[in-house]
């Protein structure tokens, strides 16, 4: 099973659990976190969602196998848009509990929760530019949003990962663990799910609308789809295949 649903009082836990390639998330598995965040929105037991990843990772990006024969015009249909719509428009709190790698497509759902707890391990980064790429879900503009356009450069066109200290010092989490995440990440599902219902769902929806109304979300995606059929893209799969340095030639 690669998504472990665990009801609890209140709340429940999504658990991404493809622990063989670090959770990478996959079309279906993003499409199971996109259905059961539908279910649970319209269960009035459910008031928030954790969301993590099994054994020590929360997702270490995106299935690259899928990524590497895909066309722009496979992009542009690709059911994954429709996956990470369904995500973003979850209507209650949703709270990342992130150890691990958090990387390129597994940082953009970690981006897209209400509230992220990173634990000591975390490790956070968009470094899709290594593979001829850009991040394809949003995740530049918002953590441009989140952390300004000097240190959001900085991450998305060296590809640089960034441990938990620095990424909550930079503002892209509002807690940090000790340890582990997820206790903390529990504790505050807790919390939360004995607070009004309605009043949470209008100020998440106002805080999403004020932080992402001027975004260009579209526009990353498209330039996102246009670089699958450069030659740098394949050349970048390559190399991260052979783990040797990508021979960029910019085609």
């Amino acid at each position: 099973m690669d998504l472990i649903i665990t009801p609890r009082e209140g709340w429940t836990l999504l658990t991404l659990n493809r622990p063989l390639v670090r959770n990478a998330l996959n079309t279906a598995l993003l499409g199971d976190v996109a259905a059961q965040l539908a279910r649970l929105d319209a269960d009035p037991d459910c008031r928030a969602v954790v969301l993590t990843g099994a054994e020590g990772n929360f997702a270490a990006g995106a299935d690259i196998g899928e990524i590497e024969h895909k066309s722009s015009l496979e992009g542009a249909f690709d059911p994954r848009k429709l996956h990470w719509l369904n995500i973003r428009g979850f209507s209650k709190p949703l709270i990342a509990a992130v150890d691990g790698f958090a990387l390129g497509g597994g940082f953009e759902l970690s981006l897209m929760a209400d509230c992220m707890v990173l634990g000591a391990t975390a490790r956070v980064g968009l470094p899709e530019t290594s593979l001829g790429l850009i991040p394809g879900a949003g995740g530049g503009q918002r953590l441009m949003a989140l952390v300004g356009r000097a240190r959001a450069t900085r991450l998305v066109l060296t590809g640089e990962i960034i441990d938990a200290a620095t990424a909550f010092d930079w503002g892209i989490a509002g807690w940090l663990a000790n340890g582990p995440a997820l206790p903390m990440a529990e504790d505050l599902a807790t919390r939360l799910a004995t607070r009004a219902p309605l009043a949470l769902r209008a100020a998440k929806r106002s805080l999403v609308a004020g932080s992402e109304a001027a975004l260009d979300l579209p526009g990353e995606r498209a330039a996102f789809e246009a670089l699958l059929d450069s030659a740098d893209k394949t050349e970048g799969i390559r190399a991260f295949h052979e783990k040797r340095r990508p021979q960029f030639r910019g085609e």
